[in-house]
């Protein structure tokens, strides 16, 4: 196995970490006001993503230090195809964060009401952006020799947009289940409702992503050439079965790790799809950017591969901030400032 393949495999594992992990609190934000309709609501809401969610986004530092690490190329392609959508999902990640931690540090109704109006409005545009970008790598930008021939327009197409509002939906679907496991009372049980009704659009939306990618994209090709990686998608629908028979039976906690398992193998079944591209090309496929072209030196991917198997594990320190932090919010208990 080439450093390129393994890089490109650590490439698509850490996107789907942090769309695991980022993924439950930007749909917790998505669902704030929906659930939450009171201030003491609100304050259990944001103490259940408040001690995780900026340790989650260096999974999103790390995925993009690996892009322009080991792939330059997709790198600068991406950015500039992108900007526009990269800056959308920017402003919304530092706006979200933001009022996090501000929402508590003021007084007074217009305070409040204006960081609570952002939380969800910047948690929507970053879901729908993210899918959004991934659905075009999916399906293809427009580039040949003669360079770049899409606008921001350009990436707003059909296929897309259904990949990002099925990102929504997963990510909805994945945070109401999170709030249902970290909340207790009428509020908890609210989100495993939410869960429950959302599944259905989830399932609606997963059933026309996995039917009509093969249409809008190449990704078929790699399962026709190897049927046996058909397994993946399968599990994918497997696991999505799964959160439903577990949210049914108000099993919160199976049904957000069968949520988890979700998202990891809806991402595994784009990588395998699009191996060994990065940047598949519309116009001209000899033009494609793959892990063989667009990678650095064999040199600087054994580096970082060595760099890699020594730095990432530490980012496991998350596991005892989800451990210290694993108990059960009350609705009554106020937040103390902080979150």
């Amino acid at each position: 196995m080439t450093f390129q393949i393994i890089w490109f495999i650590l490439w698509g594992l850490l996107w789907a970490l942090y769309f695991m992990l980022d993924g439950f609190d930007l749909g917790a934000g998505c669902l704030y006001l929906w659930l939450a309709k009171t201030d003491s609501e609100r304050a259990a809401v944001r103490a259940s993503i408040g001690p995780v969610w900026d340790g989650n986004e260096v999974w999103l530092l790390t995925a993009g230090g690996a892009t322009f690490a080991a792939f330059p190329a997709m790198y600068a392609s991406m950015f500039s195809f992108f900007y526009t959508a990269l800056l959308l999902i920017l402003f919304a990640l530092i706006l979200r964060g933001a009022a996090l931690e501000f929402r508590a540090k003021g007084e007074g109704k217009r305070w409040a009401r204006a960081w609570d109006g952002i939380i969800p409005v910047a948690s929507l545009v970053a879901a729908l952006f993210f899918g959004a970008a991934f659905g075009n790598i999916f399906r293809g930008l427009p580039f040949d020799a003669a360079g770049n021939h899409g606008t921001f327009l350009t990436l707003l197409n059909p296929y897309s947009l259904l990949t990002g509002l099925f990102f929504v939906v997963l990510f909805l679907v994945h945070g109401a289940l999170w709030l249902a496991m970290k909340i207790g009372g009428d509020l908890g049980a609210k989100a495993l409702r939410t869960a429950n009704g959302l599944w259905f659009v989830l399932f609606a939306f997963a059933a026309a992503f996995f039917v009509l990618t093969p249409f809008s994209t190449d990704l078929g090709a790699n399962y026709l050439r190897y049927p046996a990686w058909l397994a993946v998608p399968v599990l994918a629908l497997l696991a999505l079965v799964e959160v439903k028979l577990h949210a049914a039976k108000k099993q919160a906690g199976r049904a957000f790790g069968a949520s988890c398992a979700l998202i990891v193998l809806v991402m595994a079944t784009g990588m395998v799809g699009l191996y060994p591209n990065l940047l598949p090309s519309r116009l001209d496929p000899a033009r494609s950017l793959t892990i063989f072209n667009a990678s650095s030196s064999p040199y600087t991917l054994r580096i970082m591969t060595i760099v890699a198997l020594v730095f990432v594990p530490v980012i496991g320190y998350q596991l005892w901030v989800y451990r210290v932090f694993r108990g059960k919010i009350a609705v009554e208990e106020r937040d103390s400032g902080v979150y």
